[in-house]
């Protein structure tokens, strides 16, 4: 019995310091973190709402990690092809993924056949900023409001077009919500990414499109493009006599995006730790925030597990949307 007894004391020593060895090197690593250059991958085109963001942490990690940390633009399918090469990316924090509403929450209910999977080869790191969708049109468009819209949109029926950064994207959802909803027959344009959508909108060969405000705000002001309502619960300060969407004639309709941080599955826990410890104190900088809030976005941050659960809630509501509207990626 004695023998059987420190038999089973040996072979518990071996596996606790097998399992201490094993775990250094997780542990090493996230010690050592960063201890080289880094990437912030951004599914979309640059000048893009998400590259704007994008380059503003990368600049503040690289100050603060004394480490060049880049924006790395890969574009294409709604955010499919950059959220793929995360996925298949080293799980050691050196790749990050910015991403939004579309290619996070909506994208796993529009394609089947996604290369990935969401739940199973991501971390949700932190949510980072809220951002409000606005209508705007063409000022050569004879239309000051939703209602006006809605009216010559009816008398014309297929002529109007709008246009949206890629099938499947979420100026694209927008869209296709604000047809059904407002019953009428509109021609959808795809472009790969918001700036191509926007360039023909501003040279009048688009009539109206649904996308990120903080893209469409220099124009506003400018008076190149003409704000017909925001998407969000709230009028935005800069914006203040632009109504929502439910005040110009739309109850219910309702849309606020969002891009937040994830990691490759895989990533040790200390690393995701100190990447969100870190994105927390670059939104608390007042020049981010004034920054940030001045292209109205709003900065948010959160712990991974809050963003897990935000996640979580975000996809099952998408997936009811595209559902219930029939939206398929064209």
């Amino acid at each position: 019995m004695q023998n059987v007894k420190t038999q089973i004391f040996k072979t518990f020593g071996i596996l606790l310091v097998f399992s201490v060895l094993l775990a250094l090197p997780a542990t090493a690593a996230a010690a050592d973190f960063p201890s080289k250059p880094a990437k912030i991958i951004v599914a979309f085109p640059p000048g893009a709402a998400t590259d704007i963001v994008g380059r503003i942490l990368a600049q503040k990690l690289t100050e603060m990690w004394g480490q060049s940390v880049i924006v790395d633009n890969r574009a294409g399918a709604s955010g499919t092809i950059g959220t793929d090469v995360v996925a298949k990316s080293p799980a050691d924090g050196y790749t990050m993924l910015l991403g939004t509403l579309g290619n996070l929450a909506a994208n796993p209910s529009l394609y089947r056949n996604l290369p990935f999977d969401m739940g199973r080869d991501f971390i949700p790191v932190s949510l980072v900023v809220m951002v409000n969708f606005v209508m705007v049109a063409h000022p050569a468009l004879p239309v000051k409001t939703v209602k006006e819209l809605i009216a010559l949109a009816k008398a014309k029926p297929g002529e109007l077009n709008y246009s949206s950064s890629g099938a499947g994207g979420l100026p694209h959802l927008a869209g296709e919500l604000f047809k059904s909803m407002a019953g009428v027959n509109v021609l959808h344009i795809s472009y790969k990414g918001s700036v191509p959508s926007f360039t023909d909108l501003l040279g009048g060969r688009i009539s109206y499109s649904i996308d990120n405000l903080p893209l469409a705000l220099p124009y506003i002001k400018s008076g190149r493009l003409r704000a017909l309502a925001v998407v969000g619960p709230r009028r935005q300060p800069m914006l203040p006599d632009v109504p929502t969407m439910v005040e110009a004639g739309i109850p219910g309709y309702e849309l606020t995006n969002w891009f937040g941080l994830m990691l490759p599955a895989g990533t040790p826990r200390d690393v995701v730790q100190r990447i969100n410890a870190d994105i927390a104190k670059v939104l608390k900088m007042p020049d981010v925030r004034e920054r940030l809030l001045g292209m109205a976005a709003e900065p948010v941050g959160s712990t991974p597990e809050q963003f897990s659960v935000f996640l979580k809630s975000e996809t099952e509501k998408w997936a009811k949307v595209i559902k219930d509207g029939a939206i398929t990626a064209e």
